[in-house]
């Protein structure tokens, strides 16, 4: 299982052959402005919740890829009405696709498409594919409810947003490794703008003093599970 970070919340996922985007917001992302979406491969696209920052570049890669988009249900049927094909679930439910099983999680968080209306309710995505397993845990504040993934899911890699304000920060994602029982966790939506800049040296170190990896990658840098 292959792991890019493209930035912000989003990335791109290699497993089983397949590949795998989750949240794309590319082309809005000053700090993304090397990485292409028209060179981006896609048989699906995760999509975690309905807010910009997370769905501003799905319309265009789905419609040149035709991939799948995963979601909610409001979200699927949303993107339905402009033509792309989508597989809607809902929190606890889980599904068997070519590159493995995948489970809707909760988050705790908000969502809405950009023009307002109800873009259903946030969650998280726990993928078992290619004997690895990695759990996204989407736009967050820390929930008790992480606690009930390690009892049926060993995870390898955990993706916590870590940079505060809208979602946890490193104090609460430390916790949250605790939670799910993960101690190797990549970082995401942090440093696009100035509410959610991290200092990159004190992130590292708080993890690591808690006996735990935060890898901060650059964007369109990798990791293989």
């Amino acid at each position: 299982m292959k792991i890019t970070y493209l930035g912000h919340a989003s990335l791109g996922i290699e497993v089983n052959q397949v590949s795998i985007l989750v949240d794309p917001f590319i082309t809005g992302n000053p700090k993304a402005s090397h990485i292409d979406i028209n060179t981006l491969k896609a048989d699906y696209i995760l999509i975690t919740h309905a807010h910009q920052d997370h769905i501003l570049d799905v319309e265009a890669i789905a419609k040149r890829t035709d991939a799948v988009l995963i979601s909610n249900f409001e979200i699927i049927s949303h993107f339905e009405k402009l033509g792309l094909e989508g597989h809607p679930m809902n929190h606890g439910g889980q599904w068997d696709f070519e590159f493995g099983n995948v489970k809707y999680v909760n988050a705790i968080h908000t969502s809405s498409f950009p023009d307002g209306s109800y873009g259903g309710q946030p969650g998280g995505f726990v993928i078992e594919g290619e004997h690895k397993n990695i759990y996204i845990a989407g736009d967050t504040a820390l929930t008790y409810d992480m606690k009930l993934i390690p009892l049926q899911t060993t995870l390898d890699l955990a993706i916590f947003p870590i940079g505060d304000n809208f979602t946890m920060g490193i104090d609460d994602a430390i916790m949250a490794s605790d939670f799910v029982g993960c101690d190797k966790v990549l970082g995401s939506h942090y440093d696009t703008f100035g509410y959610i800049e991290i200092d990159h040296e004190e992130a590292k170190r708080k993890f690591f003093d808690k006996n735990k990896d935060l890898m901060l990658l650059d964007i369109g840098s990798s990791i293989e599970l």
